[in-house]
Protein backbone atom coordinates (compact mmCIF):
# COMPACT_ATOMS: atom_id res chain seq x y z
CA UNK A 1 0.00 0.00 0.00
CA UNK A 2 1.18 3.61 -0.62
CA UNK A 3 2.49 5.45 2.40
CA UNK A 4 -0.55 8.15 1.77
CA UNK A 5 -4.37 8.06 2.17
CA UNK A 6 -6.14 7.09 -1.16
CA UNK A 7 -9.17 8.96 -1.96
CA UNK A 8 -12.61 6.77 -2.51
CA UNK A 9 -14.57 8.17 -5.13
CA UNK A 10 -17.16 8.60 -2.99
CA UNK A 11 -15.39 11.62 -1.52
CA UNK A 12 -16.91 14.86 -2.45
CA UNK A 13 -13.82 15.41 -4.86
CA UNK A 14 -12.58 18.11 -7.32
CA UNK A 15 -14.01 17.70 -11.39
CA UNK A 16 -10.21 17.03 -12.40
CA UNK A 17 -10.40 14.20 -9.93
CA UNK A 18 -13.58 12.82 -11.03
CA UNK A 19 -12.41 12.94 -15.22
CA UNK A 20 -9.39 10.91 -14.30
CA UNK A 21 -11.17 8.10 -11.86
CA UNK A 22 -14.09 8.05 -15.11
CA UNK A 23 -11.03 7.91 -17.55
CA UNK A 24 -8.81 5.37 -15.74
CA UNK A 25 -11.17 3.38 -13.92
CA UNK A 26 -14.59 3.75 -15.65
CA UNK A 27 -17.27 5.36 -14.67
CA UNK A 28 -19.17 4.73 -10.75
CA UNK A 29 -15.88 2.19 -10.19
CA UNK A 30 -14.03 3.12 -6.81
CA UNK A 31 -10.52 2.48 -7.92
CA UNK A 32 -9.55 2.11 -3.78
CA UNK A 33 -11.80 -0.38 -3.44
CA UNK A 34 -11.75 -2.07 -6.84
CA UNK A 35 -7.82 -1.16 -7.79
CA UNK A 36 -6.30 -2.00 -10.92
CA UNK A 37 -5.69 -0.36 -14.50
CA UNK A 38 -5.77 -1.81 -18.22
CA UNK A 39 -1.77 -1.00 -18.52
CA UNK A 40 -1.44 -3.55 -15.07
CA UNK A 41 -0.62 -1.18 -12.36
CA UNK A 42 -2.60 -0.88 -9.42
CA UNK A 43 -3.64 2.78 -10.21
CA UNK A 44 -2.70 3.94 -6.56
CA UNK A 45 -0.36 6.86 -7.68
CA UNK A 46 -4.01 8.71 -9.33
CA UNK A 47 -5.56 8.01 -5.51
CA UNK A 48 -2.65 9.70 -3.68
CA UNK A 49 -2.10 12.68 -5.75
CA UNK A 50 -5.71 13.10 -5.70
CA UNK A 51 -5.55 14.06 -1.64
CA UNK A 52 -4.18 17.64 -3.81
CA UNK A 53 -6.22 18.36 -6.82
CA UNK A 54 -4.37 21.57 -7.67
CA UNK A 55 -1.17 19.05 -7.45
CA UNK A 56 -2.70 16.41 -9.50
CA UNK A 57 -4.18 18.90 -11.98
CA UNK A 58 -0.55 20.16 -12.79
CA UNK A 59 0.75 16.88 -13.00
CA UNK A 60 -1.90 16.09 -15.69
CA UNK A 61 -1.04 18.77 -17.86
CA UNK A 62 2.44 17.65 -17.87
CA UNK A 63 1.55 14.31 -19.28
CA UNK A 64 -0.05 16.47 -21.91
CA UNK A 65 2.45 18.96 -22.55
CA UNK A 66 4.91 15.67 -23.27
CA UNK A 67 2.75 14.54 -25.01
CA UNK A 68 1.59 17.52 -27.67
CA UNK A 69 1.75 17.53 -30.89
CA UNK A 70 3.38 20.72 -30.81
CA UNK A 71 6.16 18.88 -29.17
CA UNK A 72 9.62 19.17 -31.97
CA UNK A 73 11.53 16.27 -29.76
CA UNK A 74 11.15 13.03 -31.52
CA UNK A 75 9.11 10.70 -29.23
CA UNK A 76 11.40 7.46 -29.39
CA UNK A 77 14.38 9.92 -27.88
CA UNK A 78 12.26 11.64 -25.65
CA UNK A 79 10.80 8.07 -23.79
CA UNK A 80 14.19 6.84 -23.90
CA UNK A 81 15.39 9.87 -21.55
CA UNK A 82 12.23 8.98 -19.69
CA UNK A 83 12.91 5.34 -19.81
CA UNK A 84 16.75 5.69 -18.91
CA UNK A 85 15.16 8.25 -15.92
CA UNK A 86 13.46 5.76 -14.43
CA UNK A 87 16.12 3.04 -14.15
CA UNK A 88 18.77 5.77 -12.77
CA UNK A 89 16.60 6.51 -10.49
CA UNK A 90 15.82 3.41 -9.30
CA UNK A 91 12.12 3.83 -10.17
CA UNK A 92 10.51 0.25 -10.92
CA UNK A 93 7.28 2.40 -12.23
CA UNK A 94 8.57 4.94 -14.00
CA UNK A 95 10.91 2.49 -15.72
CA UNK A 96 7.79 -0.09 -16.54
CA UNK A 97 5.81 2.14 -17.89
CA UNK A 98 8.32 4.06 -20.26
CA UNK A 99 9.52 0.49 -21.31
CA UNK A 100 6.16 -0.10 -22.54
CA UNK A 101 5.65 3.55 -24.42
CA UNK A 102 8.79 2.45 -26.24
CA UNK A 103 7.52 -0.97 -26.90
CA UNK A 104 4.38 1.26 -28.54
CA UNK A 105 6.34 3.15 -30.67
CA UNK A 106 7.87 0.22 -32.36
CA UNK A 107 11.28 -0.66 -30.41
CA UNK A 108 12.42 -4.23 -30.56
CA UNK A 109 12.15 -6.11 -27.43
CA UNK A 110 16.40 -6.46 -27.15
CA UNK A 111 16.88 -2.62 -27.70
CA UNK A 112 14.32 -1.83 -24.73
CA UNK A 113 16.25 -4.52 -22.56
CA UNK A 114 19.40 -2.86 -23.49
CA UNK A 115 18.51 0.26 -21.95
CA UNK A 116 20.07 -0.63 -18.61
CA UNK A 117 23.78 -1.08 -20.14
CA UNK A 118 23.38 0.99 -23.06
CA UNK A 119 26.74 2.10 -22.61
CA UNK A 120 28.00 -1.41 -24.08
CA UNK A 121 25.07 -1.86 -26.43
CA UNK A 122 25.48 -1.71 -30.07
CA UNK A 123 21.84 -1.23 -30.68
CA UNK A 124 21.65 2.69 -30.11
CA UNK A 125 22.76 5.16 -32.86
CA UNK A 126 24.90 8.13 -32.38
CA UNK A 127 21.79 10.56 -31.31
CA UNK A 128 20.58 7.82 -28.89
CA UNK A 129 23.42 7.77 -27.12
CA UNK A 130 24.21 11.04 -26.44
CA UNK A 131 20.50 11.08 -25.03
CA UNK A 132 21.15 8.46 -22.80
CA UNK A 133 24.24 9.84 -21.55
CA UNK A 134 22.61 13.06 -21.48
CA UNK A 135 19.98 11.63 -19.17
CA UNK A 136 22.80 10.09 -16.79
CA UNK A 137 24.64 13.54 -16.34
CA UNK A 138 20.81 14.75 -15.51
CA UNK A 139 19.88 11.58 -12.95
CA UNK A 140 22.96 10.54 -11.74
CA UNK A 141 25.22 13.76 -11.52
CA UNK A 142 22.63 16.27 -10.84
CA UNK A 143 23.14 18.28 -14.21
CA UNK A 144 26.76 18.16 -14.15
CA UNK A 145 26.50 17.65 -17.76
CA UNK A 146 30.03 17.55 -19.42
CA UNK A 147 31.02 19.48 -22.40
CA UNK A 148 31.80 16.63 -24.43
CA UNK A 149 28.32 14.96 -23.80
CA UNK A 150 26.81 18.43 -24.69
CA UNK A 151 28.61 18.98 -27.15
CA UNK A 152 27.37 15.38 -28.67
CA UNK A 153 23.82 16.19 -27.80
CA UNK A 154 23.49 19.39 -29.85
CA UNK A 155 25.19 17.57 -33.12
CA UNK A 156 21.86 15.87 -33.35
CA UNK A 157 19.40 18.48 -31.52
CA UNK A 158 18.59 21.80 -32.19
CA UNK A 159 17.91 24.53 -28.68
CA UNK A 160 14.61 23.63 -28.80
CA UNK A 161 14.85 19.82 -28.76
CA UNK A 162 17.58 19.90 -25.68
CA UNK A 163 15.13 22.47 -23.30
CA UNK A 164 12.39 19.92 -24.25
CA UNK A 165 14.52 16.94 -23.51
CA UNK A 166 15.97 18.34 -20.40
CA UNK A 167 12.17 19.75 -19.37
CA UNK A 168 10.48 16.10 -19.69
CA UNK A 169 13.59 14.01 -18.38
CA UNK A 170 14.02 15.81 -15.20
CA UNK A 171 9.84 15.64 -14.91
CA UNK A 172 9.95 12.12 -14.99
CA UNK A 173 13.23 12.10 -12.06
CA UNK A 174 10.48 14.13 -10.00
CA UNK A 175 8.46 11.53 -10.40
CA UNK A 176 10.35 8.30 -10.05
CA UNK A 177 11.57 10.08 -6.54
CA UNK A 178 8.25 11.02 -5.78
CA UNK A 179 6.84 7.47 -6.78
CA UNK A 180 9.65 6.04 -4.25
CA UNK A 181 9.04 7.97 -1.70
CA UNK A 182 5.70 8.08 -1.66
CA UNK A 183 5.65 3.83 -2.77
CA UNK A 184 3.02 4.30 -5.45
CA UNK A 185 2.23 1.87 -8.11
CA UNK A 186 5.36 -1.03 -8.74
CA UNK A 187 7.52 1.32 -6.32
CA UNK A 188 5.50 0.11 -3.14
CA UNK A 189 8.43 -2.41 -2.04
CA UNK A 190 10.54 -3.00 0.80
CA UNK A 191 14.18 -1.52 1.57
CA UNK A 192 16.41 -3.73 -0.05
CA UNK A 193 19.06 -2.62 2.20
CA UNK A 194 19.06 -3.89 5.79
CA UNK A 195 21.44 -5.62 7.85
CA UNK A 196 21.93 -9.52 7.12
CA UNK A 197 21.93 -11.33 10.35
CA UNK A 198 25.06 -13.00 11.61
CA UNK A 199 24.64 -16.41 12.50
CA UNK A 200 22.89 -17.77 15.75
CA UNK A 201 25.71 -17.83 18.48
CA UNK A 202 28.09 -15.73 16.00
CA UNK A 203 30.12 -13.00 18.50
CA UNK A 204 30.00 -9.67 18.18
CA UNK A 205 33.02 -7.84 16.48
CA UNK A 206 34.44 -4.89 15.04
CA UNK A 207 35.07 -5.57 10.92
CA UNK A 208 37.98 -3.17 10.74
CA UNK A 209 39.62 -4.89 14.06
CA UNK A 210 39.07 -8.17 12.23
CA UNK A 211 40.18 -7.27 8.86
CA UNK A 212 43.17 -5.21 9.99
CA UNK A 213 46.33 -7.53 9.72
CA UNK A 214 47.75 -8.97 12.94
CA UNK A 215 50.67 -7.28 14.94
CA UNK A 216 53.58 -8.54 15.61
Amino acid sequence: MPRLRQVPRADDNAPIVTTMYDFLFGEGRDPVADPGTESGTPGDWWTVFALVPDVLDHAVKGFGLYRSPKRLLPPLLRELGQTRAGWARGSQFVFSQHCKSLRALGVPEDKIAAVASWQVSTLFDEAERAVLAYTDALVYDGGRVSDGVFDELRRHLGDEEILELTYITALYEMHAVMSRALRTEFDDRPEPIVEVAAPEGAASYDVGAATSAPQG
